[in-house]
């Protein structure tokens, strides 16, 4: 193994899965400005969206998840690329029935 490639500060991490509220603890070296008690003691918090809690693998549970909106927002964004038909051409399909 190469000496001096691995990070040294490893500390307890509070690791919260923002969809069912669950906090587990663990060992990591990530960066947060964010904090969080559990059991009377103060860790780093990181916020996730799925854990092994909520995916749906480790559940048996199919589960839609839109945090922020993000599918509405996609389809706002590309909305105006949809190809619109022509009135003129539906105009005609109309009168020759």
């Amino acid at each position: 193994m190469k000496k001096d490639i691995h990070p040294e500060n490893y500390r307890l991490v509070a690791f919260k899965d923002m969809s069912n509220e669950e906090v587990f603890l663990t060992k990591s070296t990530a960066d947060t400005k964010e904090t969080l008690e559990v059991d009377g003691v103060e860790y780093p918090l990181v916020k996730l969206e799925i854990s092994r809690t909520s995916h749906p693998f480790y559940t048996g549970k199919a589960k839609f998840l839109d945090t922020a909106g993000r599918i509405d927002k996609f389809k706002s964004k590309y909305d105006k690329f949809k190809k619109k038909k022509p009135v003129a051409a539906q105009d005609s399909k109309e009168d020759k029935s």
